[in-house]
């Protein structure tokens, strides 16, 4: 029962951070958007190797002691890329009408933590122009629309958290020390998460504690989305002492990595390039798996 409590205080911990971005909106004098861009990239790196190298083979042989070698491989191969599609097929039914990941500039975000700001001044922008100056988002909307993107980002992150809790949980449950390396990968691509939320409610309601408050909510999708798939999966296929069986870890650890791969291609590495200069991104991406790299050959 331990290790349930301390997978669950893991994935608790990647699911705040969201609330850490929502603080740096309010309270960073200026963003540091290079920071932002290694450690979205450095998140990717750790992501992407211990899908790899750790989670997909630690499902193959799960798999191959149940099914023998040849269908052993064959089912972690099917898990992975049915990992990518039920991500995928998120993605393509949240209701996003933004995009989570979008930079803010520093005019957007200077008004929340300093009052006396002037707001942003978009009114050099004809109504219904495209807006094509990257970073910028066009605040002139009435506030009623903004509060909807911003209600609507919140929920498609939500949304997008189950599956990230979901890996983040059943890593620490399996391995706690590979746990650890993976709720802080998915905690720094969370703090960015908390800014996007952050932003449109407050310009909608002028209100920093809600603007947090719904910044929060949309990263405890996360532990909840943990707690209520590992409890289905105790229920419908765990055994008659209530363990998983390990063919059903397998099967879980190959979506898993698909779930992992899919983020880290599709978001992660989109974002960290945006944010960043030059090979910033680079430079986050194998950091990040040098890092990874050498603390599993450290836990060996």
């Amino acid at each position: 029962m331990n290790e349930v409590w301390t997978a669950l205080a893991l994935t608790v911990f990647a699911g705040m951070a969201t609330g850490i971005g929502s603080v740096i909106a309010f309270t960073a004098k200026r963003t540091d958007y290079r920071f932002l861009s290694i450690a979205t990239g450095f998140s990717a790196g750790v992501m992407l190797y211990v899908s790899f190298v750790e989670i997909f083979v630690k499902g193959a042989e799960s798999l191959t002691d149940h099914y023998g070698d040849y269908w052993g491989h064959w089912v972690v191969t099917g898990s992975f890329f049915g990992g990518m599609l039920l991500i995928g097929l998120i993605d393509n039914l949240i209701p996003a009408t933004e995009n989570p990941h979008e930079i803010h500039s520093e005019e957007e975000t200077q008004p929340l933590h300093d009052p006396s700001a002037p707001l942003p001044d978009f009114s050099r922008r004809e109504k219904g122009q495209s807006v094509e100056t990257e970073g910028f988002h066009d605040h002139r909307v009435h506030h009623q629309k903004l509060m909807r993107m911003g209600l609507f980002t919140a929920l498609a992150i939500g949304i997008h958290n189950f599956p990230e809790g979901l890996a983040t949980f059943l890593a620490a449950l399996q391995d706690p020390s590979l746990g650890v390396a993976i709720a802080i990968a998915v905690a720094l691509h969370n703090i960015p998460e908390g800014i996007s939320v952050s932003v449109p409610i407050f310009y909608a309601t002028g209100n920093r504690r809600k603007a947090f408050l719904y910044s929060v909510m949309s990263g405890l999708a996360e532990p909840m989305g943990a707690i209520i798939a590992y409890l289905a999966i105790r229920f419908f296929l765990g055994g008659n002492d209530g363990l998983i069986p390990s063919q059903v870890m397998g099967i879980l650890f190959g979506g898993v990595a698909g779930i992992m791969v899919y983020i880290s291609l599709d978001e992660l590495l989109p974002t960290s390039r945006a944010y960043g200069k030059g090979h910033d991104s680079l430079f986050g991406l194998v950091a990040g798996m040098f890092v990874m790299a050498l603390s599993l050959l450290l836990m060996k």
